[in-house]
């Protein structure tokens, strides 16, 4: 599939000349592999000059927004795709792949009718466009909240000693709980692990002596118990801050640790289950969009070339996708397809300017030209 097509249009000089025929021969024989495409473009309603100078104002800018929105939802199904470790499906509209659509275009007379004036269909398209993007914004967002709760569990589940769950490494037989008997949980350095056993039952008194016992060791930090009596507990947390070992608040109780297990659960539930209705809508949102882009792309095709070539409306329209490397060799087909008498408006440099401001190409071209960028 090509990523990137050319939409161009040329006029027509006489019903006898079957430009078509002769642009299909000229790229055959002179850019073979560049694949080439009519694209039909109903007979829509032209309206005044005022109203077509005053929209082409606004096509511009109503395209890159459209562009926009179609690329973000594409972005947002790779993301959702690689983040399950499945590689995206095929992006279709109807069924139908996106290339083959672009390339096998047909206007769609019931969604659009095409006796309605050209700024009713393109507001329409926009505002569609519009909701669907404010309605991918509350959907991710809902997801990500999720995600977001989730992964700051399983931080606490698989971070270091400094902020995970201490829950599943503690059993109830290492620690200590009496009427006078607390048992602590330091958290040391890996590299001051000799420190703290040489130190610990000296930091304040009533420590009960050989009652440090190392539970759990990560990359940096290994967990330690230590029993004392509780009244020094508090005086014992601030020594041990002093001399760089932080002490873990714990309690064991079953109940709440059930409770967290199933809230884990339940937002892993909850997470696949966003997710797989959130990759859902982006592909059948993805295809409407991208439907209602080469809608539009059509309306802009047909406004531009009625004020570059004139009324009435007779040009061809076509679709290219030329490889980087042949892309000169192509527009100087085009070009000689396209002579500078066939354009009512290619004369004057202002005008050549404004024309080639409407196409959207870096350089001005003697017919209508812009290019479509699927990714």
């Amino acid at each position: 599939m090509a990523t990137r097509y050319w939409m161009v249009s040329l006029p027509v000089q006489s019903p006898s000349s079957n430009l078509w025929s002769q642009l299909q021969d000229s790229i055959s024989k002179q850019s073979f592999d560049t694949p080439l495409y009519r694209f039909n473009v109903p007979n829509l309603r032209v309206g005044t000059l005022d109203s077509l100078l005053s929209l082409a104002d606004d096509l511009l800018k109503a395209n890159a927004f459209v562009e926009s929105v179609t690329h973000k939802i594409r972005r947002q199904i790779d993301e959702l795709e690689r983040s399950s470790g499945v590689d995206a499906g095929s992006l279709t509209v109807d069924g139908v792949p996106i290339d083959s659509y672009l390339t096998r275009f047909v206007w769609d007379e019931a969604k659009y009718p095409t006796m309605s004036p050209l700024k009713e269909i393109v507001d329409g398209i926009h505002s569609f466009v519009a909701k669907v993007e404010d309605d991918l914004k509350v959907r991710v967002a809902e997801y990500n909240n999720v995600r977001s709760q989730l992964n700051a569990i399983n931080r606490k589940q698989s971070g270091s000693l400094a902020v995970r769950d201490l829950s599943n490494l503690v059993k109830p037989e290492d620690v200590v709980t009496s009427e006078h008997l607390v048992t602590l949980l330091a958290v040391v350095s890996k590299f001051s692990q000799k420190d703290w056993l040489s130190s610990y039952e000296t930091l304040t008194e009533y420590v009960v002596p050989r009652s440090s016992k190392k539970l759990y060791e990560d990359n940096e930090y290994a967990l330690y118990t230590v029993t004392l009596f509780s009244r020094v507990a508090d005086d014992y947390r601030l020594k041990a801050r002093e001399r760089g070992y932080q002490i873990r608040d714990f309690e064991h109780d079953p109940e709440t640790q059930e409770s967290r297990k199933q809230e884990l659960e339940k937002l892993t539930r909850d997470q696949e289950s966003m997710r797989s209705a959130l990759l859902q809508w982006c592909y059948s949102s993805y295809g409407e969009v991208f439907s209602s882009w080469m809608h539009f792309c059509a309306v802009r095709v047909f406004s531009e070339s009625i004020l570059r070539y004139g009324l009435p409306p007779n040009f061809l329209s076509c679709v290219l996708a030329p490889s980087l490397k042949s892309e000169k060799k192509v527009r100087s087909i085009l070009e000689r397809h396209c002579t500078a008498g066939n354009s009512a408006h290619w004369k004057a440099e202002d005008e050549v300017g404004a024309m080639a401001g409407l196409a959207g190409d870096a350089e001005a071209q003697p017919y209508v030209s812009f290019t479509i960028n699927l990714v």
